[in-house]
């Protein structure tokens, strides 16, 4: 069994960036909540984290906590600090490699704990959302009896992602990525603190603004890139100091031996290639972003939509699925305002399934810039809903005698097409005549808007009415 107790895991290193294999952000892991960067609103005074990690009795019962929130904003660090703090027998598992039977044994030992040294002990899961239901069943025993309190942390929406009988039985608290202040208050204690960077480089301001625009609230991210861009620093320095080296540089090299690696702006992008999106396929940021992309395209902001399409494309999300979300988009929120949007989106789908990416990302810019720059109207959409809503409750006839099939033997003895008008024979190619059902007779399902396109349709639709209708 995968497991770690409370003294595992804390690091003993020399200063520097070299001293330990360790990640920088492993090395800076709080070992105390006073360390604990952001999320204040969770660690004031009476709260729940606050009372696991203060109640050095370890005899008080707690409620077990979901601590949902994205990557990077301190999940397992609020955790390890409780078990550095609290008095009580930590465990940890992974659900990444963890199954039923690492649960069991769990409970089982925190049961033997418990009777035989007046211990409760805590068990910190992480990624609880990749535990099957039979998985997460096989904790219910324990956090119901109090055999365990559980800290379970998770990147997923824990309403979709964990059972509604945990869910019952623990305390969700919600996690939100790291402010600026947050970061650079990370940032600068791991350049001083001897766990960290031990004061052996120099940051300058546009590297920790640099840091903190592409972390984006992730703590993680931002310790990584100050790690790499430290790297890249050392590298640059030991290889000025070699040069410097050479007979008849004695001035250069005394200097040399003073000056600390300075970490800049241009280290820090030639170390980090790009920001890395805080966005998971499966999760909220999937849904987030899309709802903003169409939200944005139907409030006819070009700039706001390519903005989100460039987040997704960043993010690897399936250009297909983007694609049918603009296709769906064309006929919702357009409609006939502008008929050629749908042929715009059509297209698109075909030349990106043709051309693939990364080059599909052009004819997905083009559609979109398409279809946000487009009048709109929803009155098709609307119309459709409507009719389905009438036919869902029951608002709905018999076909009128005269529509019927007449193509077979005996319908005209029934009636089938008797009375019916051949439009194509009106002068007009229209003419008075009913379509609807006796009992939906004079219902109106299509309303056009005057945007566009739809504005010749309204008028053209207002007139067909009053000669089908005979008004």
């Amino acid at each position: 069994m995968s497991t770690r107790h409370s003294l595992v895991g804390m690091v003993d290193s020399q200063p520097g960036l070299h001293s330990t294999p360790v990640p920088l952000a492993v090395r800076m892991r709080p070992t105390s909540l006073d360390e604990v960067a952001g999320q204040r609103h969770l660690l004031t005074p009476g709260s729940p984290l606050v009372g696991l990690a203060t109640d050095t009795t370890a005899k008080v019962g707690s409620i077990s906590v979901i601590l949902w929130g994205p990557p990077g904003t301190g999940k397992t660090t609020l955790a390890q600090a409780i078990a550095h703090t609290s008095g009580r027998r930590f465990v940890e598992l992974s659900a990444v490699s963890a199954g039923v039977r690492d649960v069991r044994q769990v409970l089982e030992e925190a049961i033997s704990s418990r009777d035989m040294y007046g211990l409760s002990t805590i068990l910190f899961l992480d990624e609880i959302h990749r535990f099957s239901k039979a998985q997460q069943d096989a904790l219910l025993p324990g956090v119901e009896n109090g055999w365990i309190i559980l800290v379970a942390a998770t990147t997923e929406n824990p309403s979709f992602s964990v059972i509604s009988p945990l869910l019952s039985r623990s305390l969700l608290l919600t996690l939100h990525p790291l402010s600026d202040e947050d970061l650079a208050t990370v940032i600068d204690r791991a350049v001083s603190d001897a766990r960290g960077l031990g004061g052996h480089y120099v940051l300058t301001d546009d590297a920790r603004a640099t840091i903190i625009r592409l972390a984006s609230g992730d703590a993680r991210r931002a310790l990584t890139a100050l790690e790499a861009a430290a790297g890249s620093a050392r590298a640059q320095a030991d290889a000025a100091s070699q040069s410097q080296s050479a007979p008849g540089s004695a001035e250069a090299v005394e200097t040399s031996d003073t000056a600390l690696p300075e970490i800049t702006a241009e280290l820090v992008a030639l170390s980090v290639d790009r920001a890395l999106l805080r966005y998971d396929r499966n999760g909220d940021e999937h849904y987030d972003v899309i709802s903003a992309f169409i939200k944005s395209v139907r409030g006819s902001d070009a700039d706001a939509s390519l903005h989100y399409l460039a987040r997704m494309i960043e993010a690897g999300e399936d250009p297909r699925f983007i694609a049918r979300r603009i296709i769906i988009l064309a006929s919702e929120d357009i409609g006939l305002a502008d008929p050629q949007a749908l042929v715009v989106a059509v297209a698109c789908a075909d030349a990106v399934q043709f051309i693939g990416m990364p080059e599909g990302r052009i004819p997905l810019a083009q559609a979109v810039v398409y279809l946000a720059c487009a009048p709109k109207s929803n009155a098709a959409y609307v119309g459709i809903n409507k009719a389905i809503a009438d036919v869902k409750a029951g608002n709905f006839g018999r076909v009128p005698k005269h529509l019927r099939d007449a193509h077979y033997a005996g319908a005209k003895r029934l009636g089938h097409g008797t009375g019916y008008k051949y439009p194509h024979d009106a002068e007009l190619g229209v003419l008075q005549q009913q379509y609807l059902p006796d009992e939906l007779a004079g219902a109106s399902y299509y309303r056009p808007t005057v945007h566009g396109n739809e504005r010749e349709i309204s008028s053209r639709w207002e007139k067909l009415r009053r000669i089908i209708r005979g008004r």
